[in-house]
């Protein structure tokens, strides 16, 4: 573990960018947050939503991606 910290705040600022991009190409993503097994409950003065499955989706791929980088960093 005697690396550089610069490589931390590179990994970092890379992390936060592929975060900005994504969110700036979210909302040309119909599908996410409207997957079957969301909860939407619509009211008339009353809104309610929790993205049960994309959350999971989310999470899935996030662990994906997790999982390979510290495979191949070995």
């Amino acid at each position: 573990m005697n690396q550089h910290p610069g490589w931390l705040v590179a990994g970092l600022g890379i992390l936060i960018t592929a975060c900005g991009v994504a969110w700036a190409f979210s909302a040309r993503i119909p599908w996410l947050g409207r997957l079957p097994g969301d909860i939407a409950i619509e009211r008339e003065n009353f809104r309610f939503y929790f993205p049960v499955v994309t959350c999971v989706l989310l999470s899935l791929v996030l662990t994906a991606c997790a999982w390979l980088f510290r495979y191949f960093s070995r």
